[in-house]
């Protein structure tokens, strides 16, 4: 294949690149295409003895803060050899002239993406209660590590983080709803009168679940690799947690628009991951209800996102039309929730 099939990808000034960076090639660079759309470009890139993966803003669209490469090579560098798994990191580019756009460049991690209903059904119940083991412990993990110790410690601004968040996606909703929904300002306005007092701050993936991670290969029970970092941060753990568990939802279906693996039946309720994470962590699990408000009404208004985008014919794909009609059921939960029901 030639650099000029490849959207946003040049290889030959990426291969000038990397040689000068000190990284040995291997005859020409190929590449092919792992993710595009509005998500960062993502690229597997090979020559004839190693794999690397790519990762690049978007060409068109582009909202910084939501496609930051930089920062999430910079999250993945400070966290090898942590404990927590990530892909070795091997190159990054800040320099727009060489592409057009800062870049990354990390190892390739062999393994397997457990994203729909169909992919976790290969897995027995034995590989699913060991894979669920491990996801818990690695959330865990990470949310231990001493982020000042890794050269975290400007990472984000941890005092005020739950504060900021629920004036962050009261202020989104604002820009992409399509309707009123009075039930979701009741929501929105419970949370700011009940906002708690955070435990000690750790690092925040920001978008933890079971399709973020490439397990083994040969090995459920293993995680080779926590991915797509760009949404991470310092701040409040609860809040990486309880937006885990409010993806097994069901309405996370029709907000990803195919049925997902994390909402099977087949894996722990929301009240057992946390009590694993209870035990793994070593954390007290205080104002649980709050938390678990706050991520229904996150994801809420992410679906309200898809959907505004999907109205105004801004998606590329299918899936996208069933998104808006999980709003009233995430908000009626995270109602619940604060409540302390059963949502």
């Amino acid at each position: 294949m030639t650099a000029a099939v490849h959207e946003g990808l040049d290889l030959l000034a990426l291969q000038r690149f990397l040689t000068d960076s000190g990284v040995s090639i291997d005859g020409e660079l190929r590449a092919e295409l792992i993710s595009g759309g509005k998500s960062n470009l993502t690229y597997g890139i090979l020559d004839n003895s190693s794999h690397w993966v790519l990762r690049r803003p978007p060409t068109a669209g582009l909202t910084p803060s939501a496609h930051d490469v930089a920062r999430e090579y910079r999250i993945t560098s400070a966290l090898q050899d942590s404990g927590v798994p990530v892909a070795r990191t091997v190159a990054l580019c800040e320099d727009t002239s060489v592409m057009g756009a800062p870049f990354t460049v990390v190892e390739h991690v062999d393994g397997r993406v457990v994203r729909s209903k169909d992919d976790l059904d290969l897995l027995t119940d034995n590989e699913i209660e060991s894979c669920t083991a491990e996801l818990v412990r690695v959330i865990a993990a990470l949310h231990n590590v001493d982020y000042v110790a890794a050269g975290l410690g400007e990472f984000g601004r941890p005092d005020g983080y739950v504060t900021r968040q629920v004036k962050l996606w009261a202020s989104q909703w604002e820009r992409v709803k399509t309707r009123e929904l009075p039930d979701l300002e009741r929501l929105h306005a419970a949370l700011a009168d009940s906002i708690p007092e955070s435990p000690t701050p750790s690092i925040v993936h920001g978008d933890y679940r079971i399709d973020n991670v490439i397990l083994d290969a040969s090995d459920a029970g293993k995680v080779a690799a926590v991915v797509d970092w760009e949404l991470s941060t310092l701040g409040d753990p609860l809040t990486d947690l309880a937006l885990m568990c409010v993806y097994r939802h069901p309405a996370l279906d029709q907000v990803l628009g195919f049925p997902a693996a994390w909402t099977s039946a087949r894996l722990p309720s929301a009240d057992e991951l946390v009590q694993r994470y209870a035990v793994a962590s070593g954390r007290e699990i205080a104002h649980w209800n709050f938390y678990m408000g706050l991520a229904h009404f996150k994801l809420a208004v992410i679906a309200e996102g898809i959907n505004h985008r999907w109205q105004v014919g801004a998606t590329v794909g299918d899936g996208f039309d069933q998104a808006g009609a999980s709003v009233p059921a995430l908000v009626a939960s995270g109602l619940a929730a604060l409540k302390g029901a059963e949502s």
